[in-house]
This record gives C-alpha cells, sequence and structure tokens, in this order.
C-alpha cells in the first residue's frame, strides 16, 4: 500500500476517495497486474533507483511490496504516487513539507484541513515564484531587445 491523495482545488468531490490533479495516465499494465521492478520504475518515471530507495527510507513511499526473493514490486498506484511526488518536488515544496503530507495521508481523512492548508501554503510559494519568473522574463526581453537593436 503506498499513499496516494490529493483533492483537486476548488471543485467537489465525486466520491470520498482523492484524485491526483492531473486525469490518470495509462499504465503499462492493469491493476492487479501491476507488479514493476525498480528498474522499471526508474524508466517509467526518471526518477533513479537511489532516489527511490531514498523516498521509501524517508517516508515518501512508505511501504512498497517486495517479491517472495524481497525485490521491490511498485503498482500503479505506487506510479500515481510517484508522479505526485515529483510535481511536489517541482513546486520547490521542501522534502519535510513532502515527508509531512505522505504522514497526514497515512493518518486519514480527519487530516484533510492540514493537508489542504500545506498545498496552498506550496501553492501561494509557486505563485510568488511564477510572478519572481515573469519580472525576470521582461528583463531578459529587454536586454535582448538592445542587443537585437544595436546589431
Amino acid at each position: 500500500m503506498t499513499v496516494m491523495q490529493t483533492t483537486p482545488a476548488a471543485t467537489q468531490r465525486a466520491t470520498p476517495a482523492d484524485i491526483c490533479s492531473a486525469p490518470p495516465r495509462r499504465h503499462p499494465r492493469p491493476d492487479g497486474e501491476d507488479r514493476y521492478t525498480i528498474s522499471e520504475v526508474v524508466a517509467f518515471t526518471g526518477l533513479t533507483a537511489h532516489t527511490l530507495r531514498w523516498y521509501e527510507r524517508i517516508g515518501l513511499m512508505p511501504h512498497v511490496d517486495r517479491s517472495h526473493t524481497g525485490q521491490r514490486r511498485y503498482s500503479n498506484r505506487d506510479l500515481d504516487w510517484l508522479d505526485f511526488v515529483t510535481k511536489l518536488r517541482l513546486t520547490g515544496m521542501p522534502v519535510a513539507d513532502m515527508v509531512r503530507y505522505a504522514e497526514l495521508v497515512r493518518q486519514g481523512d480527519h487530516t484533510f484541513a492540514d493537508r489542504r492548508q500545506l498545498l496552498e501554503s506550496t501553492r501561494r510559494d509557486v505563485l510568488n515564484r511564477i510572478a519572481e519568473l515573469h519580472d525576470t522574463l521582461g528583463v531578459l526581453d529587454r536586454k535582448i531587445s538592445f542587443y537585437a537593436a544595436e546589431a
């Protein structure tokens, strides 16, 4: 079992289970037959095996199934969670906050407000970074225009 719960912003939930913000990707294998090795997950996600093991150690992937020989076996649900974690990393969310979010999910539905607060805080940070990048883009555009006029 892996953590896999998020809530779309400003929408009503049709079911009590949360979903990732993006529509689900097509998985290489159907549910029930979805036992991927770490090397397959590396190929699907672009993450390294070291990163996947680290995520497991720090609690971002608290339980990854194992084969009878002890090899990790990831599910489609694990792939969805890793996709979400990758999106959180792109936002600049600190790993400690990502781990906190995962802990909140494991604690159950009564933590929705705390999860929402954490995601809203991250969203504000992302919006601030976007504004800074727009500002920086404007500076670059002015410099490019200046050099284009001088050439």
